[in-house]
């Protein structure tokens, strides 16, 4: 579920970002505001 909203919004860091390592680093927040969320309840990776 996480995993797809990453890869929805990858393309549009990469067209907005001036370099790769900007999206990339958009991704991983992405990615540790989700495991954030689901620490907070609990839940497990699916």
């Amino acid at each position: 579920m996480a995993i797809h909203g990453i890869r929805r919004f990858t393309p549009v860091w990469l067209a907005l970002a001036s370099h790769k390592k900007v999206a990339l680093v958009a991704c991983i927040r992405k990615l540790l505001t989700i495991l954030n969320a689901m620490l907070r309840k609990n839940e497990e990776w699916n």
